[in-house]
């Protein structure tokens, strides 16, 4: 056995497991103080990727809660507005009913009933006007705009908003006329080779919107195409054969419009008799035209707006905005074409954690020349007149209709509420709570388990404590080997 006194190995051992004791020990305190089994990356990396994306989504779906009750709040509003509604039909029914008493009333009575009447009308007008939730207005038709694509072929899609050249959109077709479509930049390089298997065989390198290629003098033209292509996602830029006897590389960029060009060096000629050439694209220009409450309306569409915007997503001064495919950008001329129906009067709801997770509901228009539309030809509740026996038997008639117009729009909007968005509510709430537990099964600390463990180190960490105290008094034996 020998005795050292520069280095205590017993004590370090000891200190060294001390440390990874306390160390330890720190860990378990920090998840006991936290509650958190993950409280960094580096305590469960795979864990803390899982249940970051499941608490993105457990954000979502509580923001789609309170998206679908908001809708739900929303539909209250307008159904107690349409019951108003109707509780003046009822009333203008009761006029109409006592007009009709041809028996009884007098002129001057029909006349009052006729004032009462013509009230009333103003009265669900200002319901059709007035009646919103927040600053949006529900039954007056612009409760939110639809724009559907109907040519899915030459369009991919499209967004109209409630504002088209400063005046509010209305329900028909969207049609398109181009003026110029959008181009894409292209340079044909000028050396020319007998066929794609020629090899190229000047050596050197030339770049393509700042990506370096290098040919060694051995590699044959459609090699050097397959080299640029594999690059496409890089520089924008794809390489073709261009010609059928001796041929030319053709680059083309893969997007269109001015926001994307090409530049070329190649000081070496080995693909161009030019040390440099560039292009860039055109963007696309096309009058679109929409129904407003200006009548038919046509407004210029531009592409390439924003400085990373594709010369084929035409948009106007509003934002309003189309996005064209290229079949359409080629086949769409100057003759107007019809590539898309718009809806006024629908609503839109994000009800869902993710994209396309959304409904959409029309709420109803009531002015009143809108209702009873169906009884009497040519004639709506705005044309009531019970000053007469054959009017007062015509409201009647248009005044049934309107009633059983307006319960049909409730009936709708309670079947939307009932049945849509509150049941969207209870379904989300059972996905937010089973994903919370899952969430909390990776993140959160076992309180139990961490005490045990908790526990255990402390004693851990006093034998610890113990035994380095003993291990730091071994070296004084050698002081008796001294002393003797």
């Amino acid at each position: 056995m020998s005795l050292r006194i520069n280095a205590n190995i017993p004590a370090m051992n000891a200190l060294r497991n001390l440390a990874n004791t306390q160390g330890e020990l720190g860990g378990t305190i920090n998840r006991l103080s936290t509650g958190m089994r993950i409280n960094t990356a580096a305590d469960d990396p795979a864990g803390l990727i899982i249940s970051e994306g499941m608490r993105a989504q457990l954000k979502g779906i509580q923001q789609a809660i309170r998206n679908s009750q908001d809708a739900v709040n929303m539909a209250k509003t307008a159904e107690a507005a349409l019951d108003e509604a109707q509780l003046l039909l009822r009333n203008m029914r009761a006029l109409a009913v006592h007009s009709a008493n041809a028996a009884v009333v007098d002129a001057a009575t029909l006349q009052a009933n006729q004032t009462q009447v013509r009230s009333t009308i103003e009265s669900l007008n200002r319901i059709a006007q007035h009646t919103q939730f927040g600053t949006k207005k529900l039954l007056d038709g612009n409760a939110g705009i639809l724009a559907n694509v109907t040519s899915v072929d030459q369009v991919s899609s499209i967004y109209i908003g409630g504002t088209f050249a400063g005046s509010t959109v209305q329900s028909g077709p969207i049609t398109m006329s181009s003026v110029a479509a959008a181009t894409r930049a292209s340079v044909t390089l000028g050396v020319t080779f007998a066929s794609a298997t020629t090899v190229v065989s000047t050596p050197g390198a030339f770049v393509i919107n700042g990506y370096s290629f290098s040919s060694n003098g051995t590699e044959t033209v459609q090699s050097l195409i397959s080299k640029i292509n594999a690059m496409a996602n890089v520089t924008g830029v794809t390489a073709v054969l261009s010609g059928s006897g001796p041929v030319q590389v053709q680059l083309l960029q893969n997007n269109y419009g001015s926001q994307f060009g090409i530049t070329y060096f190649d000081a070496s000629n080995v693909l161009h008799s030019s040390a440099s050439a560039s292009s860039v694209g055109t963007d696309g220009v096309f009058n679109v035209t929409v129904t407003t409450a200006a009548g038919i309306t046509t407004v210029l569409f531009t592409g390439g707006r924003g400085p990373s915007e594709s010369g084929l997503r035409l948009s106007d001064t509003y934002g309003n905005s189309i996005l064209l495919t290229e079949n359409g950008n080629s086949t769409i001329g100057s003759t107007p074409t019809e590539v898309g129906q718009i809806t006024a009067g629908s609503v839109r709801f994000q009800i869902g954690p993710n994209s396309d997770q959304s409904a959409h509901f029309s709420m109803p228009t009531v002015f009143a020349n809108r209702l009873g539309t169906g009884a009497v030809s040519g004639k709506s509740l705005a044309d009531v007149d019970v000053t007469t026996q054959a009017g007062a038997q015509e409201a009647m008639r248009i005044v049934d209709d309107a009633i059983q117009q307006l319960a049909r729009l409730r009936g709708e909007l309670g079947s939307f509420q009932k049945d849509f968005l509150e049941s969207n509510v209870r379904s989300l709430g059972v996905a937010q709570e089973n994903l919370a537990s899952s969430e909390s099964f990776i993140r959160d600390a076992d309180m139990a388990a961490e005490i045990t463990n908790y526990t255990r180190l402390q004693i851990l960490n006093q034998s610890g404590l113990a035994v380095l105290a003993q291990a730091n008094q071994l070296p004084q034996g050698v002081i008796q080997l001294l002393q003797g």
